[in-house]
C-alpha cells in the first residue's frame, strides 16, 4: 500500500549524480513503488537540486530496515564528533 505521504526537507550538501558532483538543496523522502529494487515497496530518498533540472539527483530505494539503520548510523555518527563540527554554522578550514 503507497502512502502517498511526501516528506520535503530543505538540505544544504553535495551529491554525486550522474554528471558529477552538484549542490543539494532538498531531498524528498516517501513508502512507494521502486524502480530498480526488488521490493513491492521501498522507503524511497531523491536528493535534489531542482534548479539544475533532472539531472542533478540521486535516488535511493531502501527497506524499512536499512533506512532505520541509516537513521540510526547518522545519529551516532553525528553524536561520536564535537557539537557543530558538521552544522551550517562551522568554521570553513583547508582540507
Amino acid at each position: 500500500m503507497c502512502t502517498y505521504l511526501t516528506e520535503k526537507v530543505e538540505m544544504d550538501g553535495s551529491g554525486k549524480g550522474a554528471t558529477g558532483w552538484f549542490g543539494v538543496r532538498e531531498a524528498t523522502v516517501y513508502v512507494d513503488h521502486p524502480v530498480h529494487a526488488q521490493f513491492g515497496h521501498t522507503v524511497n530518498i531523491d536528493f535534489r537540486n531542482p534548479a539544475l533540472g533532472p539531472s542533478a539527483r540521486v535516488a535511493l530505494e531502501l527497506t524499512e530496515e536499512s533506512a532505520l539503520a541509516l537513521v540510526a548510523a547518522i545519529q551516532r555518527a553525528i553524536a561520536s564528533a564535537p557539537a557543530g563540527l558538521a552544522s551550517v554554522h562551522q568554521s570553513v578550514a583547508a582540507h
